[in-house]
């Protein structure tokens, strides 16, 4: 059972690889616009790679490339936000009080890790998945491909262009190694039960 997992998810990190490849790439070409005030095609360039488009996206599909941007940006957010609730959950921080009164559930009840989805209530995911949809269809749409939802950053505006496209190249990269971490901790919680490899959480 464990090598079926683990080619599964050595499968899916390929996957996942492949399918964000072009947006580790932001081409020197102009064809595609943004209304950014800093041009998205001069962002996430990484040294040593420089350009990094081994599948040639940004010359076959430059229409695509916005999307596919705006796909890594939120998933690099979501990634963070993984990131850091996992390591969060792992220190035994947690709610005080019930996550479900009448499954007499405490929050404190709800264990680390991949086995954390299981004990949530039926209703608790049909929840989960309504505040995702408010989220993606309202909130902050999927269709604006910016990723600017109005908040600032900290609640402020950044007006000086290379400040905010400094700030905007830490997001990418740290969003790209969130992707990378979270795949890894699961991983590894899911094979060894031990999320960070290095320390032992139990």
């Amino acid at each position: 059972v464990k090598t079926i997992i683990s080619t599964m998810f050595k499968l899916a990190a390929f996957a996942a690889l492949v399918g964000s490849a072009a947006a580790f790439a932001p081409a020197q070409t102009g064809r595609v616009a943004t209304d950014l005030a800093v041009s998205e095609l001069e962002l996430g360039v990484t040294e040593p790679l420089g350009v990094y488009d081994p599948l040639g996206w940004l010359e076959t599909e430059p229409e695509a490339f916005e999307r596919r941007r705006a796909v890594e940006r939120k998933h690099g957010r979501v990634a963070m936000a993984a990131v850091v609730g996992t390591i969060v959950h792992n220190n035994h921080i947690v709610f005080d009080g019930y996550l479900s009164k009448s499954a007499d559930l405490k929050f404190s009840d709800v264990p680390t890790g991949i086995d954390g989805i299981r004990a949530i209530p039926g209703a608790g995911l049909l929840q989960i998945l309504a505040f995702f949809a408010l989220v993606e269809l309202a909130w902050m749409p999927a269709s604006k491909y910016d990723g600017d939802y109005g908040v600032g950053y900290f609640g402020t505006d950044i007006l000086d262009p290379e400040n905010k496209a400094r700030k905007l190249n830490v997001e990418l990269n740290n969003g790209r190694a969130a992707m990378m971490g979270i795949l890894g901790i699961m991983v590894h919680d899911v094979l060894e039960g031990k999320p960070f490899i290095f320390i032992d959480m139990n």
